[in-house]
């Protein structure tokens, strides 16, 4: 490996570092989430035992009140549709009605694609928000795709055969903050959201040059990997001093079909696909976290963060591509989530539920077939037929050849022991000599890091065992 690649793979290496660090953060934030549940759950339990059924659906009946969520990091967006001003006098009002209605009615299907929440329509201001009331770590990328996508049918409207002609434009404001959200609608719910980040992008679409998308420093800093910006002006902002802002003039040319900027290309849906598995990956932990059997010291949070942040070490080591690494990060997320379901063919299960899940993160079909021949080929004894079968069988046994080696396997012999599926320790300790011994990593990347610490614990395992 020459000098270049050495420097390359430990700057990956300190990277993988940090973010391993970040998962055991996010790990403890789960714990905790999952404490103040039973804490919530208990205190609703004290509620009913002192309320009668009868008694409390009368009192939530008279005393429902819309909720009010708070969402730390929402985009929202602003569009004023123009169009009345310049409109020849021989259109009559219906028709105009009738073609913004059009135009709104598109923009919902924008809206729906990239899942942003239409909050609502002022005459001819259209309002929406991303990163609610779902949040997610995507919403500023989504909702400047989809002023995008509005940008482009407005300009293009008045050249499909409209009677108005070629007088509808449009500009639109964007900015990214925390909000505040208050849901209400009995048949179907809606919200409405208040505080600085909505006064903001509202500010914003003021001040827009007709025909352009501004966006916000805030939102540039998340955006600025996918899309082409150029510096606009600043705007003053009371108690805050100057805002800067940028026009987005579209997608990166290297992330675009032909280069063209319109259209995401495979590299932008890759490069996105990478920051949405935060999203997945917050979901999947806390299914782990809350449903996994009291039973499994082995097989918990830790483990799958450990596979996770493992496979794209050894990924990273073995030159895989991008997609791949995604689909390596996503393979050992869901590896063991099936043992949710049961202990036995867990693969399988976490198969299902990948299937079932990922369609809704757009990940192809073909992807998610490999993702779970990926996952399948965990099923002890491993026999990887790829490489990409071969790092994830690695991962999954990387503790074979770390220093926690005899600690985590002894969680692992717990595990066995309350169902009933192993002997006494020192049964285990043979068992685990044999599996040890006859064990060998399959990529040239696992054995480099850990094929000599492997040989230390069979000796350090030998030495507990009694003849």
């Amino acid at each position: 490996m020459n000098n270049s690649k050495e420097k390359e793979l430990v700057k990956r290496i300190a990277k993988l570092a940090k973010q391993n660090q970040e998962l055991e953060e996010l790990l403890k934030k789960l714990q905790r989430k999952n404490e103040k549940l039973i804490q919530e759950n208990e205190r609703v339990k004290e509620i009913f035992e002192k309320v009668s059924p009868d008694k409390l659906g009368k009192q939530l009946s008279t005393e429902e009140k819309p909720r009010s969520l708070k969402f730390e990091m929402a985009t929202v967006l602003f569009a004023d549709i123009h169009g009345f001003s310049k409109i020849s006098e021989k259109v009559d009002s219906e028709t105009l009605m009738d073609e913004l209605d059009e135009i709104i009615f598109t923009f919902n299907s924008f809206v729906k694609k990239y899942n942003i929440e239409k909050i609502k329509t002022i005459g001819d201001t259209y309002m929406c928000a991303g990163g609610i009331p779902v949040k997610n770590i995507t919403n500023p990328i989504d909702v400047v795709m989809a002023a995008l996508e509005m940008q482009s049918f407005v300009k293009s409207f008045g050249e499909n055969g409209k009677k108005s002609g070629k007088f509808w434009e449009m500009k639109l404001g964007i900015h990214t903050g925390p909000v505040t959200a208050q849901s209400g609608g009995k048949r179907k719910v809606t919200y409405d959201i208040k505080g600085d980040t909505v006064n903001t992008a509202s500010r914003i679409e003021s001040v827009v040059e007709i025909g352009e998308i501004i966006i916000s420093v805030m939102t540039y800093e998340l955006v600025k990997e996918f899309f082409v910006c150029e510096y606009y002006g600043k705007l003053p902002v009371k108690y805050k001093g100057d805002l800067e802002m940028y026009v987005v003039k579209g997608i990166l040319p290297e992330l675009s079909v032909d280069g063209k900027g319109l259209l995401p290309n495979n590299t932008f849906n890759i490069r996105f696909g990478l920051i949405q598995f935060t999203d997945i990956q917050e979901i999947i932990l806390d299914k782990l976290e809350n449903e996994l059997p009291e039973y499994l010291y082995y097989h918990n949070v830790k483990h799958t963060v450990d596979v996770v942040t493992e496979v794209e070490l050894i990924g990273w080591g073995e030159g895989i591509t991008d997609e791949e690494i995604l689909l390596m990060k996503t393979a050992g997320l869901f590896h063991d989530v099936g043992h949710v379901v049961q202990y036995n063919d867990h693969e399988y299960h976490g198969t299902l539920i990948a299937r079932e899940m990922l369609p809704k993160y757009n990940y192809t079909q073909e992807q998610i077939d490999r993702i779970c021949d990926i996952i399948m080929a965990t099923k002890m004894p491993p026999k990887p037929t790829d490489t990409l079968q071969s790092i994830i069988c690695d991962a999954d046994l990387d503790y074979l050849g770390r220093s926690d080696f005899i600690p985590v396997s002894n969680t692992l012999y717990k595990e066995l022991k309350e169902q009933n599926m192993i002997g006494t320790l020192n049964d285990w300790n043979k068992i685990q000599v044999k599996f040890i011994t006859g064990h060998q990593y399959f990529t040239g990347t696992a054995r480099n890091l850990r094929e000599v610490n492997k040989q230390k614990q069979i000796e350090r395992i030998s030495s507990l065992i009694e003849d």
